[in-house]
């Protein structure tokens, strides 16, 4: 899922978008109730009316963003007192709170308020984190609204330690969510703590609902959490690189701002037939970056993402027809044999 967390997927219209071969975005929750404000958006019709994206919306419950506010907020049992990052305005945020927020907003898929904790994080606190947050999932999925027109995920925490991730995961399909992320991963530990915990995952929640990995990542990181289970991902990785010239390819990551291709008339990525491969050369996109031209940023950003949808679709396809482990080994040999790395 592309990561759009104003209502929009930065440099891209909605129309590049779905180009590009997305089936459904992110959306934030923490900021757009700061910034127009959930009430708006529902007397506008909605986040896809708002938007003008006809396809599924999922937005994350803002947990992650409030928990990112060092010294502007105070968690408590009830909720989080929190203060705005724009203007030091003082809110809070409770489970039903965040649940009248989201089904204002309107999203196909809502996640449940969650803390999620920093990492490293001791034990004893990673526990009583697991309190509240299995709390706060029962308080807001008796306030969810509409259920039938939102499914609503509950969130698996507990860090790095399997027993806690085992108590989490069986307490919330207790509850019988839709739908189960994996929360409080990405956040500094390992790639091999985060593969070990998906890895342990896979072995306990359902087999037929959607598992989403929160905030995830490289090419890499798909191809080995999709090994150990994960059927969803978002990440702001393949715009925000492009925006800054770190491009994802078929070849491995290519730094267009490289003297290198100051006249290299090949496209991007040879094997990518997206938009911009098929009417730039590197040359000229690296000319736009040279220059600060916002058209680079677009057409960076529209063959990253093109990139990612067209490895999740290839993935899709190798499980279907039963080479899921020839493909997976064959891409992270190829992406790791020809990364760039510059």
């Amino acid at each position: 899922m592309p990561v759009g967390t104003r209502a929009t997927v930065k440099t891209l219209s909605p129309a590049q978008l779905a180009e590009a071969g997305s089936q459904i975005i992110l959306c934030n929750t923490y900021h757009l109730y700061l910034r127009p404000g959930a009430e708006l958006i529902r007397r506008l019709g909605g986040i896809h009316r708002f938007m003008n994206w006809e396809r599924p919306v999922l937005t994350d419950s803002g947990g992650f963003q409030v928990m990112s506010l060092q010294g502007l907020r105070k968690i408590t049992a009830e909720g989080v007192h929190f203060q705005s990052h724009i203007d030091g305005s003082y809110h809070f945020f409770t489970p039903e709170k965040v649940m009248a927020i989201q089904n204002d907003i309107g999203a196909d898929i809502i996640m449940s308020f969650d803390e999620c904790p920093p990492y490293p994080s001791s034990r004893e606190y990673l526990a009583e984190s697991l309190r509240t947050t299995l709390d706060w999932a029962s308080r807001g999925k008796i306030a969810h609204r509409c259920p039938e027109k939102q499914a609503l995920f509950g969130i698996v925490q507990g860090g790095i330690h399997e027993d806690l991730r085992e108590e989490s995961a069986r307490v919330l399909m207790e509850m019988e969510f839709p739908g189960y992320a994996i929360g409080g991963l990405a956040v500094g530990e390992s790639k091999e703590e985060l593969l070990r915990i998906t890895s342990f995952l896979d072995g306990i929640l359902p087999e037929k609902k959607p598992r989403y990995l929160m905030g995830v990542g490289t090419p890499q990181d798909l191809l080995d959490n999709v090994a150990n289970g994960i059927d969803m991902f978002d990440c702001v990785m393949p715009t925000r690189n492009a925006r800054k010239g770190t491009i994802f390819t078929s070849q491995g990551k290519m730094v267009i701002k490289s003297v290198r291709y100051i006249e290299d008339e090949s496209p991007l990525d040879p094997e990518c037939d997206c938009y911009t491969c098929r009417n730039f050369s590197r040359a000229y996109i690296r000319h736009l970056f040279s220059v600060d031209e916002i058209l680079a940023m677009s057409l960076a950003s529209l063959h990253s993402l093109h990139f990612y949808h067209e490895l999740m679709k290839n993935l899709r396809q190798a499980i279907a027809e039963d080479r899921f482990a020839e493909f997976h080994q064959r891409m992270l040999d190829k992406l790791s044999a020809q990364e760039d790395g510059q």
